[in-house]
Order: C-alpha cells, then sequence, then structure tokens
C-alpha cells in the first residue's frame, strides 16, 4: 500500500495538526505490519495442518481451526485456498517444519516457544539470542514439556448466556474444567473431547469466542508486578519474531497487570 504523502503547508497556516497527523500515519503503518505478520503466522499454520493432515478441514481438526482463525482475521478467501494446496503439495512451496523449542525466561518462568520455519539453524540462532539477552536461557528437550499438558480449549463471550446450560452442554460434552469470569467463560478439555464440545455448543447455537488445541501449565507461578511485566516484554519479542507461531507460559498474570502492559503500548 502506498503511503498519503501530506501537502506541505503554505507560510503562515497552523501546524498544530501535524503531528496527530503523524501519530495516527504511523499508527496505521503499525497495524499494517501486524497484519501482515500475522497472515504470515496463519498461511504457515495452515500449509502445515493441511501437509500433516490433509486438504480436507471436514477431517482435519487442525486445519479446520486454522481456517477459522484466518477467517476471522478477516484473510481473503484465495490465501486461504493457495495455502492448503501448498501444504497438500498442489502448488509449490517452500519446506516448513514444525519445532518446538523450550527454555526459561527470567525467574524461572517455564515457556514452549512453538515454531515453523524453513530453517531449523535461523531459527535456533534467533531464539538462542533472544532468550540470552532477556537473561533467560533454551533448555534441552523434555526439560520444560513435562511441565504442561495438551488440552483443547474453549472461550465463550457470557453476555446473555445462562452458566447452568453453559455447564450442563459442556460437561455432558466431555469438559474437564470450566472458568466462568466476567469476560470469557474458558472450558478446558482432553484432546479427545474437544471435538464433541464444539459440535455441542454449534448444537446449540451457541457460537464460540476461540476455539483451539493448546498447552496448559499444569501450575502457575506467581511473581511480583514488576518481575511479571518483564517476562511479559519476552513473550511479546518471542511472538514478534517471524518463525514463531505461539508462545506458552507458565506464568500468572492478573487483569491488573495486563491494563498495566497494554498501556506501555
Amino acid at each position: 500500500m502506498a503511503d498519503v504523502v501530506p501537502l506541505v503547508p503554505k507560510e503562515g497556516v497552523d501546524m498544530a495538526g501535524h503531528s496527530h497527523w503523524a501519530n495516527i500515519k504511523h499508527q496505521k503503518k503499525k497495524e499494517d505490519r501486524r497484519r501482515a505478520k500475522l497472515f504470515t503466522k496463519l498461511v504457515r499454520e495452515i500449509t502445515v495442518a493441511a501437509r500433516r493432515g490433509g486438504g480436507d478441514p471436514e477431517f482435519n481438526v487442525q486445519l479446520r481451526l486454522a481456517i477459522d482463525r484466518a477467517k476471522d482475521a478477516n484473510m481473503p478467501k484465495e490465501n486461504i485456498e493457495r495455502a492448503i494446496k501448498r501444504g497438500t503439495g498442489e502448488l509449490e512451496g517452500v519446506d516448513l517444519e514444525e519445532i518446538v523449542y523450550e527454555g526459561y525466561a527470567p525467574s524461572g518462568v517455564a515457556l514452549l516457544v512453538h515454531t515453523v520455519t524453513d530453517n531449523r539453524n535461523r531459527t535456533a540462532s534467533m531464539l538462542r539470542n533472544a532468550f540470552s539477552d532477556s537473561g533467560g536461557s533454551l533448555a534441552e528437550a523434555g526439560a520444560v514439556m513435562w511441565q504442561f499438558d495438551r488440552k483443547g480449549y474453549i472461550a465463550l463471550e457470557p453476555d446473555g448466556l445462562d452458566e447452568e446450560q453453559i455447564f450442563e452442554i459442556a460437561v455432558e460434552a466431555g469438559a474437564e474444567d470450566i472458568e466462568f469470569g466476567d469476560e470469557l467463560i474458558e472450558i478446558y478439555a482432553m484432546p479427545e473431547h474437544f471435538e464433541s464440545i464444539q459440535h455441542a455448543f454449534e448444537e446449540a447455537e451457541i457460537a464460540t469466542k476461540n476455539a483451539r488445541l493448546t498447552m496448559v501449565p499444569q501450575r502457575r507461578m506467581t511473581l511480583d508486578e514488576k518481575e511479571t511485566l518483564n517476562v511479559m516484554r519476552v513473550i511479546e519479542k518471542l511472538e514478534d519474531m517471524d518463525d514463531v507461531q505461539e508462545v506458552h507460559s507458565n506464568l500468572e498474570i492478573t487483569d491488573d497487570i495486563i491494563a498495566k502492559y497494554e498501556g506501555e503500548l
């Protein structure tokens, strides 16, 4: 997208609004970069899912979830279709592989870094430097993974929903744990029950805000505010890397700290 060039003001014209325009322009570029980066990550996720489980989302849960996320991000349909065809080999593309790196952020917070890369040496080097610069360290395979369990995760917006009905539907479909919050109802389940819970909510015509297979820590670490914010910055730095799809941690983060962190951005 071409940049819009602001008009040069004539002599005597008030420049009070110039910095405001510059800020808007900068924010627009920032949002465009974020959108492009998100699309790149989603394309990789779709491609890998299609390669692993085939190109039909009806028979490939990971692909269906990746497509849903792409649609939520308003990715064009043709981008999604090309990513699927690259995964199934119908279109030529780069050779991508999934690698999960394990490590520790400052204060001993455990991290799982899920990557999709076409160059594992480049990715490992970038992660090693990122961990080292932040005061953390990469760990050997298995050193961190045992602290997490693979779970199905479904989130609902609570507005207008009956908690008893949600509880009944989720439990009957195989939910393991349900957390009712002011902004989200969060449901956790073993991976084998994930699809049945999704289907149960679809039949009840209850929309899900988020649904995915994820890694959930067995226990969470609580740090003081300064340490928590420091680790959150490290996680964001990792998530901003092109090869990184997602970062899982065992850090406990309160709503107050999240609000304070968002205020920094």
